[in-house]
């Protein structure tokens, strides 16, 4: 049984839950705090420089942390909740953490469509960190127990597990950016772009 409530106290906490999403489990974390954005990155066993990717609960909550251009604005209305991140650059003022912004000062951000992991950035009030569960370099993890077998013999380990049973296996998201006022895909997933936004 799904037990959001104490997910919403571990994340609110600043520690590290594994939560479903739309494309496998992920490691969650809050986005404004550095030091749990740091640890998620610990566990999982990635390169500090290597940000991770955000889910947030709607289009204001993003529009609320980063700057979309008109034409981002666009694909967002198109496909969010789903799996397209945008990579755009935060706001002056944004509560985000600088250990999510990117060398070239952007973050990867999306709104998700799974309603767990929506529910859990809508009750915290802030993006979440939702990299893949997995130790770096392994195989995604769809189930929890794949993810337990993964963390078990390693110093570092999530907070929470939050189980959703067996995720569909799916493609990860379609990363976009915009350079020069044209669609650049950084990472071809599920989602198509129409040719008519893609340079």
């Amino acid at each position: 049984m799904l037990s959001i409530q104490e997910a919403i106290t571990f994340l609110r906490a600043g520690k590290i839950v594994v939560i479903p999403t739309e494309t496998a489990y992920g490691l969650a974390a809050d986005a404004t705090n550095a030091h749990a954005v740091e640890r998620l990155l610990e566990i999982k066993g990635r390169d500090l420089t290597k940000t991770p990717p955000l889910i947030a609960a709607n289009l204001a909550m993003v529009e609320k942390q980063v700057i979309l251009s008109d034409k981002l604005r666009e694909l967002a209305h198109l496909f969010w909740p789903g799996p397209l991140t945008i990579v755009a650059s935060p706001k002056e003022g944004s509560s985000l953490s600088s250990a999510v912004v990117r060398e070239d000062g952007t973050v990867a951000i999306r709104v998700t469509s799974h309603l767990v992991a929506r529910t859990l950035s809508e009750e915290l009030d802030v993006p979440l960190v939702a990299t893949s569960a997995n130790v770096a370099g392994e195989e995604t993890c769809y189930d929890i127990l794949h993810v337990q077998n993964q963390f078990q013999t390693r110093h570092l380990q999530p907070d929470f597990y939050l189980d959703d049973g067996v995720l569909e296996k799916r493609l990860p998201s379609t990363i976009v950016a915009e350079k020069e006022g044209k669609m650049v895909i950084l990472r071809q997933g599920e989602l198509v772009i129409p040719e008519s936004y893609v340079a």
